[in-house]
């Protein structure tokens, strides 16, 4: 079927989207479009995915013979078919068509997973041997380092607001936030995520942090740079302003997983503290925390992250066991531990968000997103303004 109007193309992508989202919980991360769509979309049977895979191929269909041309541009149209891609690659797997794990992040977020070499893993533990104080194995001196620095669950609402509050005006000094835009800041638990924003439209945001594992003064002010100032809120609330206000651009009211869209929202938040705060951000972040008397030592505390980076890319190789290679979850549990230097709760906390129906292949959005977002950037705040205010896809950033 085609159709010749660029609303009906956005309003099929909508739909799709939606109906997707009545099977797997967290498809849908967030919606604030039209109102009566999500309705009727609630309202009818579900539709069965071998109908939603044949849908996605219709629309890719569409997009390709170039419908709709007059009222969605080339490089909009590109945006929405990267998109669809993913969604279409979704109803496959719900349809019960195998999907090979690397072919699956490719078609969902734009990138082809590796699995890394574990010297480089190595490497990293080397460093942190040199980095980390006292002595002995340095797996045991990591878990205790990284433990004693759990904030009290008394202190953190006070830590996230003052951190929140300075990122904010440090964000609108280089991006200009859209006025009226606001974060509501809450703890959750029994969640397999350590923080998640919930963007509700209308430029607010509820931003969730996770308790069920002490938040560790080394990561709190990457948590409220990613999720807030300027990471996901600030991107959110920047295109709901510029692209869905100023241009109707619907699409952008409804944000999905298992597309390019998070691949390059996951990369810029993660980039995020070091945009407003600099590549060395900890002298920073310890004049928040030390007058609240929350443990940080601002040079062990670079000293580790610098050490330690490369380790992002241990919970890639869990993925790639789990679902290119079948390992049995025990022995995933164990490679994290070893690899990743991480305690048995921790360890068994991420391998709860990998085997997720909803986030199995969703962290090559952080592994990959990051350096492809950095790259992209190279330190120019212009640069990551554009990565917060238009519509690009993953192979935009690598040919720039």
């Amino acid at each position: 079927m085609t159709d010749d109007g660029g609303t009906s193309i956005v309003e099929r992508y909508l739909e799709l989207g939606l109906r997707l989202g009545r099977h797997v919980d967290g498809f849908v991360d967030a919606y604030y479009g039209p109102a009566a769509l999500a309705e009727r979309v609630a309202a009818e049977p579900v539709v069965a995915p071998a109908q939603l895979r044949a849908d996605a191929a219709a629309l890719l269909a569409d997009l390709d013979a170039g419908v709709a041309a007059d009222a969605v541009d080339p490089g909009r149209r590109r945006w929405l078919r990267a998109q669809v891609v993913g969604l279409h690659t979704s109803a496959r797997k719900l349809a019960g068509e195998p999907v090979a794990y690397a072919d699956e992040v490719e078609l969902c977020y734009g990138v082809r997973p590796t699995f890394r070499d574990e010297e480089g893993f190595a490497a990293a533990h080397r460093r942190l041997d040199e980095a980390l104080p006292g002595s002995g194995p340095v797996r045991d001196r990591v878990i205790a380092w990284r433990e004693a620095q759990a904030i009290p669950v008394d202190k953190l609402e006070r830590a996230l607001r003052s951190l929140a509050d300075d990122f904010r005006e440090r964000t609108q000094r280089l991006f200009n936030l859209p006025e009226g835009e606001h974060v509501t800041w809450e703890l959750a638990h029994d969640q397999p995520w350590s923080g998640f924003n919930y963007y509700e439209g209308g430029l607010r945001s509820r931003v969730a942090i996770n308790t069920d594992l002490p938040v560790l003064s080394p990561a709190i002010a990457h948590l409220v740079a990613h999720e807030a100032y300027p990471g996901h809120h600030t991107e959110h609330s920047r295109k709901e302003a510029g692209l869905v206000r100023r241009r109707g651009w619907l699409e952008e009211t409804i944000f999905l997983v298992g597309t390019p869209q998070c691949l390059l929202a996951e990369g810029l938040a993660d980039l995020a503290l070091e945009v407003i705060a600099g590549p060395e951000p900890e002298p920073v972040v310890a004049e928040h925390l030390r007058p609240l008397g929350i443990t940080y030592d601002p040079e062990v505390v670079a000293a580790v992250r610098v050490a330690s980076e490369s380790l992002d890319a241990v919970r890639a190789n869990a993925a790639w066991l789990l679902h290119a290679d079948g390992a049995p979850v025990d022995d995933v549990v164990a490679y994290l531990e070893r690899w990743g230097l991480q305690p048995r709760p921790r360890a068994e906390k991420s391998v709860q968000f990998l085997t997720s129906e909803t986030w199995r292949s969703y962290i090559s959005c952080y592994v990959e997103g990051l350096p492809l977002c950095r790259a992209y950037v190279q330190g120019e705040p212009t640069r990551f303004a554009t990565l917060l205010s238009e519509q690009l896809v993953p192979a935009d950033l690598a040919a720039a």
